[in-house]
């Protein structure tokens, strides 16, 4: 964006995306923060009944493997490589709630694992679409 105006339209959409992705951002706070009160305002049941926990953390991991899929297509790599980068935050932290969890080494080595990918291709993408342009 050097130098070049946003239309109005453009401005609405990043506005939009602003303040979507804080909002989101927030929620997830929340969860982490204080998760019985933010299951409860979201509807959540107060004990998990069945698999809602797990519908929505599968829903979640859907939508963001499209959206990896996506900007992968699109070749949007500024994009692809902030996924990765915050990808990389994720995957150890789920290792780390997975070692407090269960304490299983499979489940801990595969989130770790994913994550040490997830550093490396964000720090190789930029440099290997560089010398692409």
């Amino acid at each position: 964006m050097s130098g070049s105006r946003l239309s109005p339209l453009q401005s609405w959409i990043i506005g939009i995306a602003l303040v979507g992705g804080a909002l989101l951002a927030i929620i997830g706070i929340r969860y982490l923060v204080v998760p019985k009160s933010a299951a409860f305002t979201f509807g959540v049941a107060d004990e998990v009944l069945g698999y809602e926990l797990h519908y929505i953390i599968g829903l979640r991991n859907v939508w963001l493997g499209l959206l990896a899929i996506v900007f992968a297509i699109l070749r949007e790599w500024r994009a692809l490589t902030l996924w990765f980068g915050f990808g990389t935050v994720v995957c150890f932290a789920d290792a780390a709630i997975a070692a407090t969890s269960s304490g299983r080494l499979p489940q801990v080595a595969f989130h770790f694992g994913a994550g040490v990918i997830c550093l490396a291709l964000t720090f190789l993408i930029p440099r290997v679409t560089r010398r692409e342009s």
